[in-house]
């Protein structure tokens, strides 16, 4: 599948933003980079639907101007103004070329969601290959309000459990994308969450 991060050029804070081309040109996260919308014009010049992860502000800052720009549909868990399909667990949705499954992933956030197909995971925070923490195999922080390392360490559970065997490639919400044994990044970082260390020393 064909997969650019159009917010790797930003220089203040986002999420990675996603664009999956092919069948359903589809982005995963809208980020916070202004400009986005022309970066994804570089590549597009239709886009179907907008993904999110969750609402985290880095995710969702410029989804207004997207949705906009491209009149697209928008699919997520929670409510949103702007909704136009409800994502919930065991759901199946195509982004790009290949059709994903959507798993319920909170702990980071209680919307939060995970994609995966038969060789992809958009992960978005919940687990990432390397984010400045750790490299290969680290997970999202839980040391802010209304966030839980139980509740993520049983996420990265239910991810492997219904993790199919081909899958990898690996897109996070931060941090590099990986391509290779996306299991084993995985299986790594939840060996680190699960023993409830803070992830940052001034936790």
């Amino acid at each position: 599948m064909d997969v650019h991060n159009v917010t790797a050029a930003a220089n203040t804070f986002t999420c990675n933003a996603f664009l999956a081309l092919g069948e359903v040109p589809t982005l995963v996260d809208a980020g916070a980079m202004a400009g986005v919308t022309e970066v994804i014009a570089e590549h597009t010049d239709e886009l179907d639907r907008v993904v999110l992860t969750h609402q985290h502000g880095d995710h969702v800052g410029r989804l207004g101007q997207v949705l906009d720009r491209f009149d697209a549909e928008l699919y997520c868990y929670d409510c949103h103004p702007r909704r136009t399909e409800e994502i919930t667990d065991g759901d199946s949705l195509a982004i790009g070329e290949e059709d994903f499954e959507v798993i319920h992933t909170p702990g980071h956030a209680d919307d939060h969601v995970s994609l995966i197909s038969e060789s992809t995971i958009f992960s978005g925070d919940v687990v990432v290959h390397n984010d400045g923490a750790f490299e290969y195999g680290s997970f999202g922080r839980t040391d802010m309000a209304g966030q839980s390392r139980d509740r993520l360490v049983e996420s990265i559970e239910t991810i492997l459990d219904r993790l199919p065997q081909g899958v990898s490639h690996m897109y996070a919400g931060h941090g590099e994308e990986f391509h290779g044994d996306v299991r084993d990044v995985i299986e790594t970082a939840l060996e680190r969450a699960a023993q409830h260390e803070p992830k940052y020393p001034d936790e």
